[in-house]
């Protein structure tokens, strides 16, 4: 316990130093994940505070009532509901949670070698990866990430969530460049650019001047980094297609982020693909037996067929859900005839809170 606080204490405290893009802060991966699943962000999740993510906590902010101030303070934390908390290191991370510290874990798992979705769920994958990962450091290989765990995992960098904003490098204008060039190769706006630094985006750039520039992803973090996907357009089919088939879109939202985070790169140990997590079999049958004609394999695609099952399978336990993600996970047959397993029990229960956030 003392080791808990003491860690988490280190990591919640200087918070308050400048960051660079060659110094990263893993509990803002924790952050970048709870913007996506709000859709919010749609970058890697590189734990870099960029432009693209302080426009989604000033976007968080402003939906919900907080003051717009681009810092992911603690009454932001805390709004984030299950993904705002915990911060990395504060408890023992083991199957079935999710929250803010899961996804610092699971980055921290990428950064390693380790490939697990980063979601912010303990599930199955990220069993395997943390005692892949305990196996390789000689580690007991339970697939709790505990003390000896995050030891091993190493936390270089103490810099303070409160304090999260975009952090500025200076650019010296040289000869041919313009504004908008140079806003182009930072990854931001030319309107960003022109109010960092007073600028009158019509007029000449002095050569020799000196720019303010947001801090852009290194090419040593890209390599690193969890890919982008499309969170804001995954979120939007996501709606349509509930629309669509009559499901209540925060149970389609919480299912697609369980599953994969919204992403559709994404491929399980069993061939599962996609933001809905969908077996090639799964697929055909909805396609043939539900909707009756092919679905394009696309991310829109993938969410079709999935909203189309969930709708079948709510259909078919008159409503009920829980028994109808009990189904998603373990099967029609299964639920009919055994009842709700152990595991299944517990993947219900974390969609239904998730769907409260969702």
């Amino acid at each position: 316990m003392r080791f808990r606080l003491a860690l988490a204490g280190a990591l919640a405290a200087g918070l308050a130093a400048p960051m660079t893009a060659s110094a990263l802060n893993p509990q803002h991966a924790g952050l970048q994940v709870a913007l996506r699943a709000q859709g919010l962000y749609d970058g890697p999740i590189d734990a870099i505070v960029g432009p693209r993510t302080v426009a989604g906590i000033r976007a968080f902010q402003r939906t919900h009532g907080l003051k717009v101030t681009g810092l992911a303070d603690v009454r932001m934390r805390r709004a984030l509901g299950p993904f705002g908390t915990p911060l990395f290191g504060a408890r023992t991370i083991s199957r079935g949670e999710f929250g803010w510290d899961v996804a610092v874990l699971q980055f921290l798992l990428v950064r390693h070698g380790i490939g697990v979705p980063v979601n912010g769920y303990v599930d199955g994958p990220t069993i395997r990866g943390i005692r892949r990962y305990q196996l390789e450091l000689h580690l007991a290989a339970d697939g709790v990430a505990g003390r000896a765990t995050f030891t091993a995992l190493g936390l270089q960098t103490r810099i303070p969530v409160r304090a999260v904003r975009v952090s500025m490098q200076l650019y010296v204008v040289k000869p041919g460049d313009s504004l908008t060039a140079i806003a182009r190769r930072s990854h931001t706006t030319l309107k960003t650019l022109a109010h960092l630094n007073g600028l009158n985006p019509r007029r000449y750039l002095l050569i020799g001047a000196k720019l303010r520039l947001p801090a852009s992803v290194s090419s040593a973090s890209r390599s690193v980094s969890v890919s982008a996907t499309d969170a804001t357009a995954v979120r939007a089919s996501i709606d349509q297609w509930a629309a669509h088939y009559g499901v209540n879109p925060s149970l389609a939202r919480a299912l697609a982020w369980m599953e994969s985070g919204y992403q559709n790169d994404v491929v399980s140990s069993v061939g599962a693909q996609g933001v809905m997590q969908l077996l090639p079999s799964t697929w055909k049958y909805v396609e043939n037996v539900l909707i009756g004609h092919p679905v394009a394999h696309t991310a829109d695609g993938n969410v079709e067929v999935g909203v189309a099952l969930i709708h079948h399978l709510l259909g078919v336990f008159s409503g009920n859900e829980r028994l109808a993600l009990a189904a998603w996970y373990q099967g029609e047959r299964a639920v009919r005839k055994h009842g709700l397993y152990k595991v299944s029990n517990v993947f219900v229960a974390d969609v239904e809170a998730l769907q409260t956030r969702m």
